[in-house]
């Protein structure tokens, strides 16, 4: 189903991605946090919903589309480097910011920071060349907003 999206991002030097296609990989990327734990807690699939719909303009029935596709991706997918490197190229920094944010409300949405999901964030921050300080900023002003 989502060969030749796997195939456009495995590609060494890979072409920016379509709308479409930065929406799955953002949206996978969110999903990859969410299990990193070994847990995917029903609040972290309602908050990757609902930052889905705020990002995109998304129905709650296209978002919870969005996130099933996704689901499924995240687990096709090779590495989190693939995402990372297309979102880097797709997003400007300033959105990365937010994309971090985002990642954080996933992670911190069922009320446990655990260090395998601070590990990656960690990982995805610097892949997506954010730097640590914007990184626990966006942290910071997540935790301050739950």
């Amino acid at each position: 189903m989502f060969g030749d999206f796997l195939k456009t991002l495995l590609q060494p030097a890979p072409q920016p991605l379509k709308d479409s296609d930065a929406r799955r990989a953002m949206a996978a990327l969110l999903v990859r946090v969410a299990r990193s734990d070994g847990v995917y807690a029903p609040e972290e699939a309602q908050r990757i919903e609902k930052l889905l719909m705020t990002r995109y303009q998304l129905g709650p029935f296209e978002a919870a589309s969005l996130r099933a596709e996704a689901e499924q991706l995240e687990a096709e997918a090779p590495d989190t480097v693939r995402f990372t490197r297309a979102l880097k190229e797709a997003v400007p920094y300033e959105e990365r910011i937010h994309v971090i944010e985002g990642l954080w409300s996933v992670v911190l949405a069922d009320g446990v920071r655990d260090q395998d999901e601070d590990a990656l964030l960690r990982l995805v921050a610097n892949l997506l060349g954010v730097k640590d300080q914007d990184s626990a900023l966006a942290r910071q002003r997540v935790e301050a907003s739950l």
